[in-house]
């Protein structure tokens, strides 16, 4: 009888699932923080704010989100992400909904803050799960898969509010009124069904989600053993040297990436909360197709996040220099961005101008990757830390765009402006604040280290 040898076990492909876990999260990540910024007009005139007021209110959550976001992910180190993510979505979910039971400006304020600490806590340890469930040298499709499913989130947030909100104002207002004696708000009744979507995928992670590989019944030997041997080339995994803070704080590249990152979210904030009230009041047109052009422009951008890394890897191979592939690419991205947003303020017609507001973002996107890239490049054995640190700066320029946009907007009413008068100018400071980016990036020297002497 001749003996048989049996092929090695294939391993099983347990991780993608994981990973399209992460992406639903991310999605409904982005899907529950953008619809506020389409629901905004609805909410403004039931409760009477200002543009002050309302800015105020979107600028609430990225504050909370900002100071939370290292405290949440530390949880994870702690307890695990599996629970710890589970709780973080049952929170956020709680307050999105809770968000259409609001009456008043201060209690959208609490709300929407309470929100944003819920949500902190989301990508770091979507992060800590794909450093447990994939080898180091196939992270990077993981990554830009979980930021695109973020964005497409975005994008899709105004279209779906809108119809939502419309479909419950208009459609089913006779229904409602006939068998109930009332119709639904529909900008209420949008938020609690959004809210829904995470209670679904918190209970479904539960039960198919472990934090280790090694323990979970749909992984092979073989598959675990990759994952296993991946992560054994990153070297040991014992406590790290204490972060050298002084140096970290004194490194020029380590401002200059936290300032492009707070040009760039100064626009996308833009995108994300003001867009569908600028259309709506500025450029005079009605809610549904507001949604709908406030999509394309956050479409733009996820298709921007798509390409940025594909361009990264590919310029600095073709370059060979890390320093002057990656600062042309940042440069040259933020530039021609500020470009297309400076000739989109001057085009009449309401979709031309958002096909170009959408390259705009597009373009500012294809830079995220190379920015990623150069934070690690300095960052050494510290790249969390770093991370976290220069991503937290973004904050900065996400308040400020809330803030400002609806305080420039009250001003030019209170001289006397309406319409596009009334909220073009501001745009010009996007402009500025762009270029503020790309000036910065051809400062960058990623050949010089953030720890080290």
């Amino acid at each position: 009888m001749e003996n048989q040898t049996h092929p090695p076990e294939r391993p099983t492909a347990y991780r993608f699932a994981v990973l399209t876990y992460l992406c639903l999260l991310t999605f409904i990540l982005y899907l529950d923080r953008v619809c506020i910024g389409q629901a905004g007009p609805a909410i403004q005139r039931e409760m009477g704010l200002t543009e002050k007021e309302l800015g105020y209110v979107y600028a609430s959550f990225t504050l909370a989100y900002g100071l939370f976001m290292a405290a949440a992910g530390r949880l994870g180190d702690r307890f695990g992400s599996r629970g710890v993510l589970v709780a973080i979505v049952l929170w956020w979910s709680a307050f999105t909904a809770l968000t259409g039971a609001c009456t008043g400006f201060l209690m959208l304020i609490v709300v929407r803050f309470i929100f944003g600490a819920g949500e902190a806590g989301a990508l770091p340890n979507c992060a800590r799960i794909l450093n447990r469930w994939f080898p180091a040298e196939s992270r990077g499709l993981p990554q830009g898969l979980l930021n695109t499913a973020a964005l497409v989130g975005g994008a899709i947030a105004p279209f779906a509010a809108a119809r939502c909100m419309d479909l419950l104002d208009r459609e089913l207002a006779p229904f409602f009124i006939e068998h109930f004696g009332a119709a639904p708000v529909g900008w209420r009744w949008t938020f609690v069904l959004f809210g829904i979507l995470g209670l679904i995928w918190a209970a479904f992670f539960w039960l198919v989600f472990r934090d280790d590989p090694a323990i979970h019944p749909k992984v092979n030997d073989a598959e675990r053993e990759y994952i296993a041997r991946g992560r054994e080339k990153e070297g040991p995994s014992g406590p790290q040297p204490p972060v050298p803070w002084k140096i970290v704080l004194s490194s020029r590249n380590v401002w200059l990436l936290g300032l492009i990152v707070s040009c760039a979210s100064f626009a996308s904030y833009l995108y994300m909360f003001w867009f569908p009230a600028y259309l709506q009041k500025g450029r005079g047109i009605e809610k549904v197709q507001s949604g709908d052009y406030a999509s394309l422009v956050l479409m733009g951008g996820a298709l921007g996040s798509v390409v940025s890394g594909l361009l990264s890897d590919k310029v600095t191979r073709l370059t060979g220099g890390k320093k002057r592939s990656r600062s042309y690419i940042g440069s040259t991205a933020l530039f021609s961005a500020s470009m297309a947003l400076l000739v989109a303020t001057h085009c009449e017609s309401t979709l031309l101008f958002s096909l170009i507001v959408s390259l705009a973002f597009f373009l500012m996107m294809t830079q995220i990757a190379t920015w990623w890239g150069a934070v690690s490049d300095i960052s050494g054995m510290h790249m969390g830390t770093l991370f976290g640190l220069m991503n937290s700066m973004g904050v900065v320029g996400g308040i400020g765009a809330q803030v400002f946009f609806g305080w420039m907007a009250d001003k030019k009413s209170k001289q006397g402006f309406t319409g596009r008068a009334q909220w073009d100018p501001a745009l010009d400071y996007f402009v500025m604040a762009l270029i503020l980016g790309s000036i910065s990036w051809l400062i960058v020297n990623t050949n010089k280290s953030a720890v080290e002497k």
